[in-house]
Parts: structure tokens; C-alpha cells; sequence
């Protein structure tokens, strides 16, 4: 199975404005099914949003789970995954200046 988050595995990140230390293992485990390796990525403060061109959330604000096991966090990532496609064709679709 290829996604677009193996095609851009090189930077997935886990941000949050209140980040763990460390990646959930769960999370770790459901993109390991795809190939992404998150061994060694440490989740960041999100600190400018606004300096980004483009943000996908969960769509939880402050509050996101916490705790999920591989059979939570697989529809969440396959979620995430829609919602980056769905993106990439309106970009792709959008006329430029």
C-alpha cells in the first residue's frame, strides 16, 4: 500500500503546541505498516503556524488523544492521509498568478 505519507515520509512530524517526548508507540507502529520509520523523530512545539504554507490537523485542537492503541491511530493516519491527497489535487488544481 503506497500513500502520499510514504511518498513524503522523509518529514513527517508529530507538532503539537503541547508535545510529548516522545513519538507514541502506537503512532510509531502504524506508519512502520507503511514503511515510515519515526525510530528516531522527536515530537516539536508548534510555534508558527503562521509561517507554514500549509497545516494538516487532526482537527482536535490542545487536546488530541493520547493512549490510543494501533487499531485507534490506523483510521486517524488513514484520515490524515485522505486529507493530504484531497489537498495535493486542489493545489495541483488551483490556478497560478
Amino acid at each position: 500500500m503506497v500513500t502520499i505519507l510514504r511518498v513524503l515520509g522523509s518529514r513527517p512530524s508529530k507538532t503539537g503546541s503541547t508535545p510529548d517526548d516522545e513519538v507514541d508507540p502506537a503512532v510509531r507502529a502504524v506508519m512502520a505498516e507503511l514503511g515510515i520509520d519515526l525510530t528516531h523523530k522527536v515530537p516539536t512545539q508548534l510555534s508558527d503556524v503562521d509561517a507554514a504554507d500549509v497545516v494538516i490537523t487532526m482537527g482536535c485542537g490542545d487536546a488530541c488523544p493520547v493512549g490510543l492503541g494501533p487499531e485507534q491511530v490506523r483510521p486517524i493516519r488513514d484520515d490524515i492521509d485522505l486529507r493530504v491527497r484531497e489537498l495535493l489535487t486542489e493545489l495541483v488544481a488551483a490556478p497560478t498568478m
